[in-house]
């Protein structure tokens, strides 16, 4: 199973290894789905990012998460010092390769953005939160085996935090909910680290013209 995302790369922290008691009986505090009073003001924080509510929504689920770094990403914290535009696009309009990815980060100038594939505009907001916590972290013109095996593990680690949060939600079979299981299942298989994850990255041949490294992401234990 090929799992293909964008292009660009960022400055995360440097720690792969997670503790497993952060996914065994998560005490994460469960939010109200936001009020439609609520949709003016979650407009206000993310009126620089997009305007399609099911995607400020999932923003909001990354909070209390892993995903932390990248909502903050998303928002302005980045190599840009721009906030990151989000939007649901027919990949195939930027290049017909891409007709089939799940998402794709693209800049312009100084610009960042990710655009999700529009067939995921019916995925559960879970899912969605774990994808952008990986796709927030592309962030220049570079991009390595390093860096992605770093943002698919970071997905893999949001979504499991969320899945144990909503396990009514996630039980889903939506294709990008059926991804994150698989990366889920890879993430626990190597004790909650980029173990298996890393292989997968390694041997999928749509990297194969990767390099190793590339900026912030040099270390090869990531």
């Amino acid at each position: 199973m090929f799992l293909h995302t964008a292009v660009f790369a960022g400055e995360p922290p440097k720690t792969m290894k997670f503790k497993p008691s952060l996914f065994w009986g998560s005490k994460l505090k469960k939010s109200d789905d936001p009020a439609e009073a609520e949709l003016q003001n979650l407009s206000k924080i993310y009126k620089d990012v997009t305007d399609d509510e099911k995607i400020m929504r999932s923003l909001e689920l990354m909070k209390g998460t892993l995903g932390e770094y990248s909502r903050s990403a998303i928002l302005g914290n980045n190599l840009s010092d721009r906030p990151i535009k989000i939007e649901f696009k027919d990949l195939s309009l930027l290049n017909p390769a891409y007709a089939n990815f799940d998402a794709v980060g693209w800049k312009k100038k100084k610009d960042l953005y990710i655009y999700i594939n529009q067939k995921h505009s019916d995925a559960p907001e879970q899912a969605l939160a774990a994808l952008l916590s990986h796709e927030a972290l592309h962030q220049d013109d570079f991009n390595s085996l390093n860096e992605e095996t770093y943002a698919w593990t970071m997905e893999a680690a949001v979504w499991t935090q969320l899945s144990d949060r909503f396990p009514d939600e996630c039980n889903n079979i939506h294709p990008l909910a059926v991804r994150e299981n698989t990366l889920k299942k890879l993430f626990i298989k190597g004790n909650y680290s980029s173990k298996y994850i890393r292989k997968t990255v390694f041997s999928n041949p749509g990297y194969k013209n990767l390099p190793s490294r590339s900026p912030g992401f040099e270390d090869d234990n990531l």
